[in-house]
């Protein structure tokens, strides 16, 4: 591997809800530019392997490593396994995430509260867990995977849209506690993508999505890790608390 192929060699990266869609779209872009990757997933066990060897196939290492993010004890062991197999990460994707498309009036107090954790709090904690490292090194690039819903607010998707929003003040915030350290911190807000999220959406629903995307299609987890992997580079160091937007042009 040569340097200028393969900016992130030497580097190590976890990427939580690693799995399958825009998580794995991420991993293996990561993997590609020369980063170890720790494929964290919670119960889609074979998914994660077969991502873990996808990335193999670009000469770096790669582990699956299952977690509960919304955890502590559990995010601890994330980060004492990769650091363990891999060494201790220098780049960190906040990827997991839930949808929920329900009213205000009709969400449960339960529902509410697990797309929190699994859309915020899981970020709080495995953020958490690898400053330290991050500080001691002078060096760390976070990157959260936030939403347009997030920015805009979505009708029948409040919680989501309120963790999302979350996340992007989160992120803002924290850009500027870590900016003395070397630390970057950027949330990436996908425009509506082609994933599972999408799969119980009718037909008819999808193709109104595309009317209203100016480029005339859904977006793909590749649109969203291209921008994620730019925002991991060492040479992206002056790039810090943004929100960057890959929506087709669907929110200007």
């Amino acid at each position: 591997m040569n340097n200028h192929a393969h900016p992130l060699r030497e580097q190590v990266a976890i990427v939580t809800g690693a799995s399958r869609g825009i998580g794995r779209a991420i991993a293996e872009t990561l993997a590609r530019l020369g980063a170890s990757v720790a494929i964290n997933y919670q119960h889609s066990k074979e998914q994660a392997e077969a991502v873990a060897h996808a990335c193999q196939l670009y000469g770096v290492e790669a582990i699956p490593v299952q977690a509960n993010v919304t955890d502590g004890a559990d995010v601890a062991r994330l980060l004492e396994t990769t650091s363990l197999y891999l060494g201790k990460p220098d780049i960190l994707i906040n990827n997991a995430g839930i949808a929920s498309h329900s009213l205000l009036i009709d969400t449960s107090e339960a529902e509410w509260d697990q797309v929190m954790e699994v859309n915020l709090k899981a970020a709080f904690l495995c953020t958490k867990a690898v400053m330290p490292e991050m500080i001691r090194k002078r060096y760390g690039r976070i990157v959260n995977i936030s939403s347009i819903w997030g920015m805009t607010g979505g009708s029948g998707e409040t919680a989501y849209s309120a963790a999302k929003g979350g996340l992007i003040a989160f992120t803002k915030a924290l850009a500027k506690e870590m900016g003395p350290s070397g630390i970057t911190v950027n949330a990436v807000a996908p425009g509506v993508i082609e994933t599972d999220m999408l799969a119980g959406l009718p037909q008819s629903d999808k193709q109104t999505l595309v009317e209203e995307t100016p480029a005339g299609r859904l977006g793909t987890p590749q649109d969203i890790a291209s921008v994620v992997a730019f925002l991991t580079l060492p040479s992206s160091g002056f790039i810090t608390g943004q929100v960057i937007s890959p929506n087709g042009g669907f929110l200007t």
